[in-house]
């Protein structure tokens, strides 16, 4: 018992503790590291996520804002709690209807269907809305958990027996995902929820200033009176490359900056030792002499003539360019019946996941070193990691934690090289916990996007020439901004026909945050522009907007801009598919206005295109999967799972590859000593890439295993403990695993890898720039408020080219969570250094803010996919905000040309419109 607080006594899911404490502490802090329940998370400390939401005496609280001294003799249920013995109802309904994506949040939104269902047994969509209207979810667009609390609430919730398919039928079925039962049960590690008992604790100071220079004083002395404090890091202490980044050559961002800083939250100093010495030495304390110099902050002003360099190798500010040119585009807007362009603008947006960077690393026998922490890119952290110390990769292990979202945010490392540089130098294990605004100032943005575009069309409506120049803030240092540059002008004309296309982009350096990857690389801002001249041009020639792009869309046979010729092309189909929709819409919009005043209503529509994996370069994976003596079958993947399932779409492709049921596989996922290299989770490539080398796995195994039995490849085959049995026809052989030769216990394995077939481009942009793309279409239904200028969206659409749905339940969460961002992209979202560093200033869709979403999956098989699958991760996101968009213009007649559409924005531009109507 603590010396100076006498213990607080209350009840954790029904037993009796006692915690000795400050009174003022926090219970979700006390919940966490005093009894080891780190189920309930903490996404913010500031009551704005809700992830820490728990139920106390009943009722859901956050307990990030919940003194302990406010609990005595209360009773306070968890996660934890739900279970007794096996998970609940409600967490089964989660668990079944895909409501838990990476799970971060799924703890705080259990709680608060718990604390529904207690009071509403059976409660209506609103109601349930309402209640979960205190927790933040990043990844699922919220609709799948009112489907779960809706089905928990009605009882009908199957038998997990019935969710297990057959042996070759898995590919194809609403499999829970296999990740999912430690998410809903609050046990799942996350990156901040463990590390080793003895290990130091390390905290970065950063930046306040966008650009200056700046000594450090005598930090031997601040060691001397800071008890506890065990290391004071600089750039000096990085001991091998103090930089790094994603290309060759761009590895331009240092992990400690060495006297001069490019943005405003860039790492200077690193400080190492007890937490509670770090938590009592402030950076006021700290000898640091700034210099602050003006920056360069936005594209202008670093493109202006005589600008400052940012960085020497770029003198101009210009880190990359990309150029795509077919056809003669001057000609043919010559010959065109309408020419229409446009200027728009696109905002820092951030990636806003409800996990916070964390991790942990220690030391390892034979000189090497372990760091475990959220990630998107395991043997990518290798790397830098190990380019940092200055050793070969090979002395780094990666071990990746549950990841609670990434986006594209956790492509780049973060804690990675500065958590394995201070474990090296203490020899001590050293784990760090970013705050919420540590995280939102220091990490990657979307590229805000600064972008001029020209169509033209003829008079029958087909598409005559299309052209764009976009350049794209970059922030102080490269991160992903040469794929960007190169990515958008493959896409920015759209999925449609156009005989004459150029487009060309610059990535452009500033004093402002690091952009990066944040789904998408830049094609969402480029359809803004691009389907808004799509709108222009229908409303010119008097051509129904559906009807403008379903005679451009691209088909089957058609090249695209870069000269590829597409085979499996679903964009008809989905348009196909919303026309009764749209048509019903369109009605709706009609009969409402013609007795509205106020609240317009409007449609909008918007197609999109997206190819799945690197631009042009090699993209590459590698998947095993390993039969053991003992008969346990054990599928090694190195692609990490962000939430958006594709540890369980994999497992679906080689289990059916093979010939054997899921529930048989076990799962080894991520850590760079067990796993071979799948490449990173962005891209909307897991499943076509890593799920051809899964499959090819599979069938290499399968292959083994029927000449061994000298089967043909019709047999069919059993598992049963440690016999293996093949049946071929009448002929069945059993083989018992124990008496085949083995190599470190594994008697059969197979071994799959695939890289895409694409090739360079050339200076003109041609070439095969991807294997495949995704196709889709989306119609939002929004109301505007023209006094008030908010927008209301009130249904949404989408229809998705997919090839093969492996999971649809999977699949129809990837859309929903694509929608909600890319609602936010259009409405709301606008990161502003300085301003909005915590979730409560920077606004991220709530379930109020998301409608109910009508889905079409559009199985358009894909040649080269895993059982004729794509990706759709990104897909998801890019057609939402124009079609948004192109409902407020329906709506009110009004083009925005700057996102988000913000109220004030909006109603500038009411006023403008009804100040320029005669």
């Amino acid at each position: 018992m603590s010396a100076t607080h006498p213990a607080i006594a209350f009840s954790v899911n029904g037993q009796p503790v006692a915690v000795a404490t400050a009174p003022i502490r926090r219970l979700a802090d006390v919940l966490r590291e005093e009894l080891g329940l780190t189920g309930t998370k903490i996404g913010c400390n500031a009551g704005d996520c809700g992830a820490c939401t728990v139920l106390l005496d009943g009722e859901q609280v956050c307990a990030c804002l919940v003194p302990l001294g406010q609990v005595a003799g209360r009773e306070v249920t968890t996660v934890e709690g739900l279970a007794d013995g096996e998970l609940s109802l409600l967490q089964r309904a989660f668990h079944q209807c895909g409501a838990a994506q990476c799970g971060i949040c799924t703890p705080g939104m259990l709680m608060a269907a718990a604390d529904l269902l207690a009071r509403d047994p059976a409660p209506s969509p609103v109601a349930i809305a309402a209640a979960l209207a205190g927790v933040l979810c990043r990844c699922t667009g919220y609709r799948k958990i009112i489907e779960a609390v809706a089905a928990a609430a009605a009882g009908e919730v199957g038998a997990q027996a019935a969710c297990t398919p057959a042996a070759g039928r898995a590919v194809g079925t609403r499999l829970p995902r296999v990740d999912g039962w430690p998410k809903v049960a609050g046990t799942e590690v996350f990156a901040a929820d463990a590390a080793p008992a003895d290990a130091l604790w390390l905290r970065i100071v950063r930046s306040p200033h966008a650009h200056a220079r700046f000594a450090l004083g005598d930090l031997a002395e601040v060691r001397r009176r800071t008890p506890g404090l065990i290391a004071t890091l600089t750039a000096a202490d990085v001991p091998g490359d103090n930089a790094f980044g994603i290309f060759a050559g761009r590895k331009d961002q240092p992990v400690l900056a060495p006297g001069l800083v490019r943005f405003r939250g860039e790492a200077i100093l690193a400080l190492v030792g007890t937490r509670s010495a770090l938590a009592r030495l402030s950076d006021a304390q700290l000898p640091i002499h700034w210099a602050p110099q003006p920056p360069l902050a936005g594209i202008a002003a670093a493109l202006a003539p005589g600008a400052r360099a940012i960085h020497d190798h770029a003198p101009d500010n210009v880190l990359a360019r990309g150029n795509l040119r077919r056809g003669d585009v001057a000609a043919g807007h010559r010959s065109a019946a309408v020419t229409v362009e446009g200027e728009f603008e696109t905002a820092f947006v951030e990636h806003a996941y409800i996990e916070p960077e964390a991790g942990y690393a220690r030391p390892l026998e034979g000189d090497r070193i372990e760091v475990s922490a959220c990630t998107q890119a395991p043997y990518m952290d290798r790397e830098e990691t190990a380019r940092a110390l200055g050793i070969c990769p090979t002395r780094v292990r990666i071990r990746p934690t549950a990841c609670g979202g990434g986006f594209g945010g956790k492509l780049d490392v973060s804690v990675q090289p500065l958590l394995a540089i201070a474990a090296v130098r203490t020899r001590r294990p050293v784990r760090v916990v970013y705050t919420r605004t540590e995280s939102m100032t220091s990490t990657t943005k979307r590229h805000p996007a600064r972008i001029w575009a020209k169509a033209s069309a003829c008079a029958d409506g087909s598409l005559a020439a299309f052209e764009m120049r976009a350049d794209f803030n970059t922030g102080a240092y490269a991160s992903w901004g040469p794929t960007v540059a190169s990515r958008v002008p493959v896409h920015a004309h759209g999925p449609y026909r156009v005989p004459h296309v150029w487009n060309r982009t610059r990535a452009v350096y500033t004093n402002d945050p690091p952009a990066g990857a944040f789904r998408g690389f830049g094609v969402p801002q480029a359809a803004i522009a691009g389907e808004a001249l799509i709108d222009d041009l229908a409303e010119r020639l008097g051509i129904d907007r559906w009807q403008m792009r379903r005679r451009n869309a691209l088909r089957p046979g058609d090249a695209t801009a870069s000269g590829q010729v597409l085979h499996a092309v679903g964009l008809p189909g989905c348009l196909d598919a919303l026309h009764a929709d749209w048509q019903a819409a369109l009605a709706r919009a009609a009969a409402h206005n013609a007795h509205a005043a106020r609240h317009r209503r409007g449609v909008g529509i918007a197609a999109m295109w997206y190819g799945c994996g690197n631009t042009a370069l090699p993209n590459p994976s590698r998947m095993r999967i390993a039969l053991d003596r003992d008969g346990k079958l054990t599928l090694f993947n190195g692609a990490v799972d962000v939430g958006q399932g594709s540890s369980t779409v994999l497992l679906q492709i080689a289990a059916d590859a093979l010939g054997l049921p899921v529930h048989q596989f076990a799962f080894v996922g991520g850590d760079t000593d067990l796993t071979g290299d799948a490449g990173k989770t962005s891209a909307s490539r897991q499943t076509f890439v890593s799920g051809n080398a899964a499959r090819l796995a599979g069938e290499a195994l399968r292959g083994r295993i029927l000449a061994f039995a000298n089967a043909g490849p019709g047999a069919r085959l059993t598992l049963s403990g440690r016999q293996l049995t093949i049946a071929d026809g009448d002929a069945v052989r059993t083989l018992d695993l124990t008496r085949l030769p083995d190599a470190g216990g594994v008697v059969l394995e197979g071994v799959g890898s695939w890289d895409p077939p694409t090739t360079a481009l050339d200076a003109d942009g041609q070439g095969v720039a991807y294997g495949t793309y995704g196709f889709g279409a989306q119609m939002a239904e929004v109301e505007v408020d023209l006094e008030l200028a908010t927008t209301k969206v009130i249904a949404m659409v989408a229809a998705h080219d997919v090839g093969r749905a492996v999971n649809p339940t999977l699949v129809e969460g990837q859309i929903h969570g694509g929608i909600a961002q890319g609602l936010g992209l259009a409405l709301m979202e606008e990161f502003v250094p300085g301003r909005t560093e915590n979730l409560h200033d920077y606004l991220i869709p709530t379930v109020g803010d998301v409608p109910p979403v009508k889905i079409y999956l559009i199985e358009d098989a894909e040649p080269l996919g895993p059982f004729g699958a794509k990706g759709v991760g990104e897909p998801a996101l890019i057609a939402t905000a124009p079609a948004i968009l192109g409902a407020i213009r329906h709506a009110t007649g009004v083009r925005i040309t700057r996102v988000p559409a913000v109220p004030h924005r909006l109603w500038e531009a009411l006023q403008a419109r009804r100040g320029a109507a005669p």
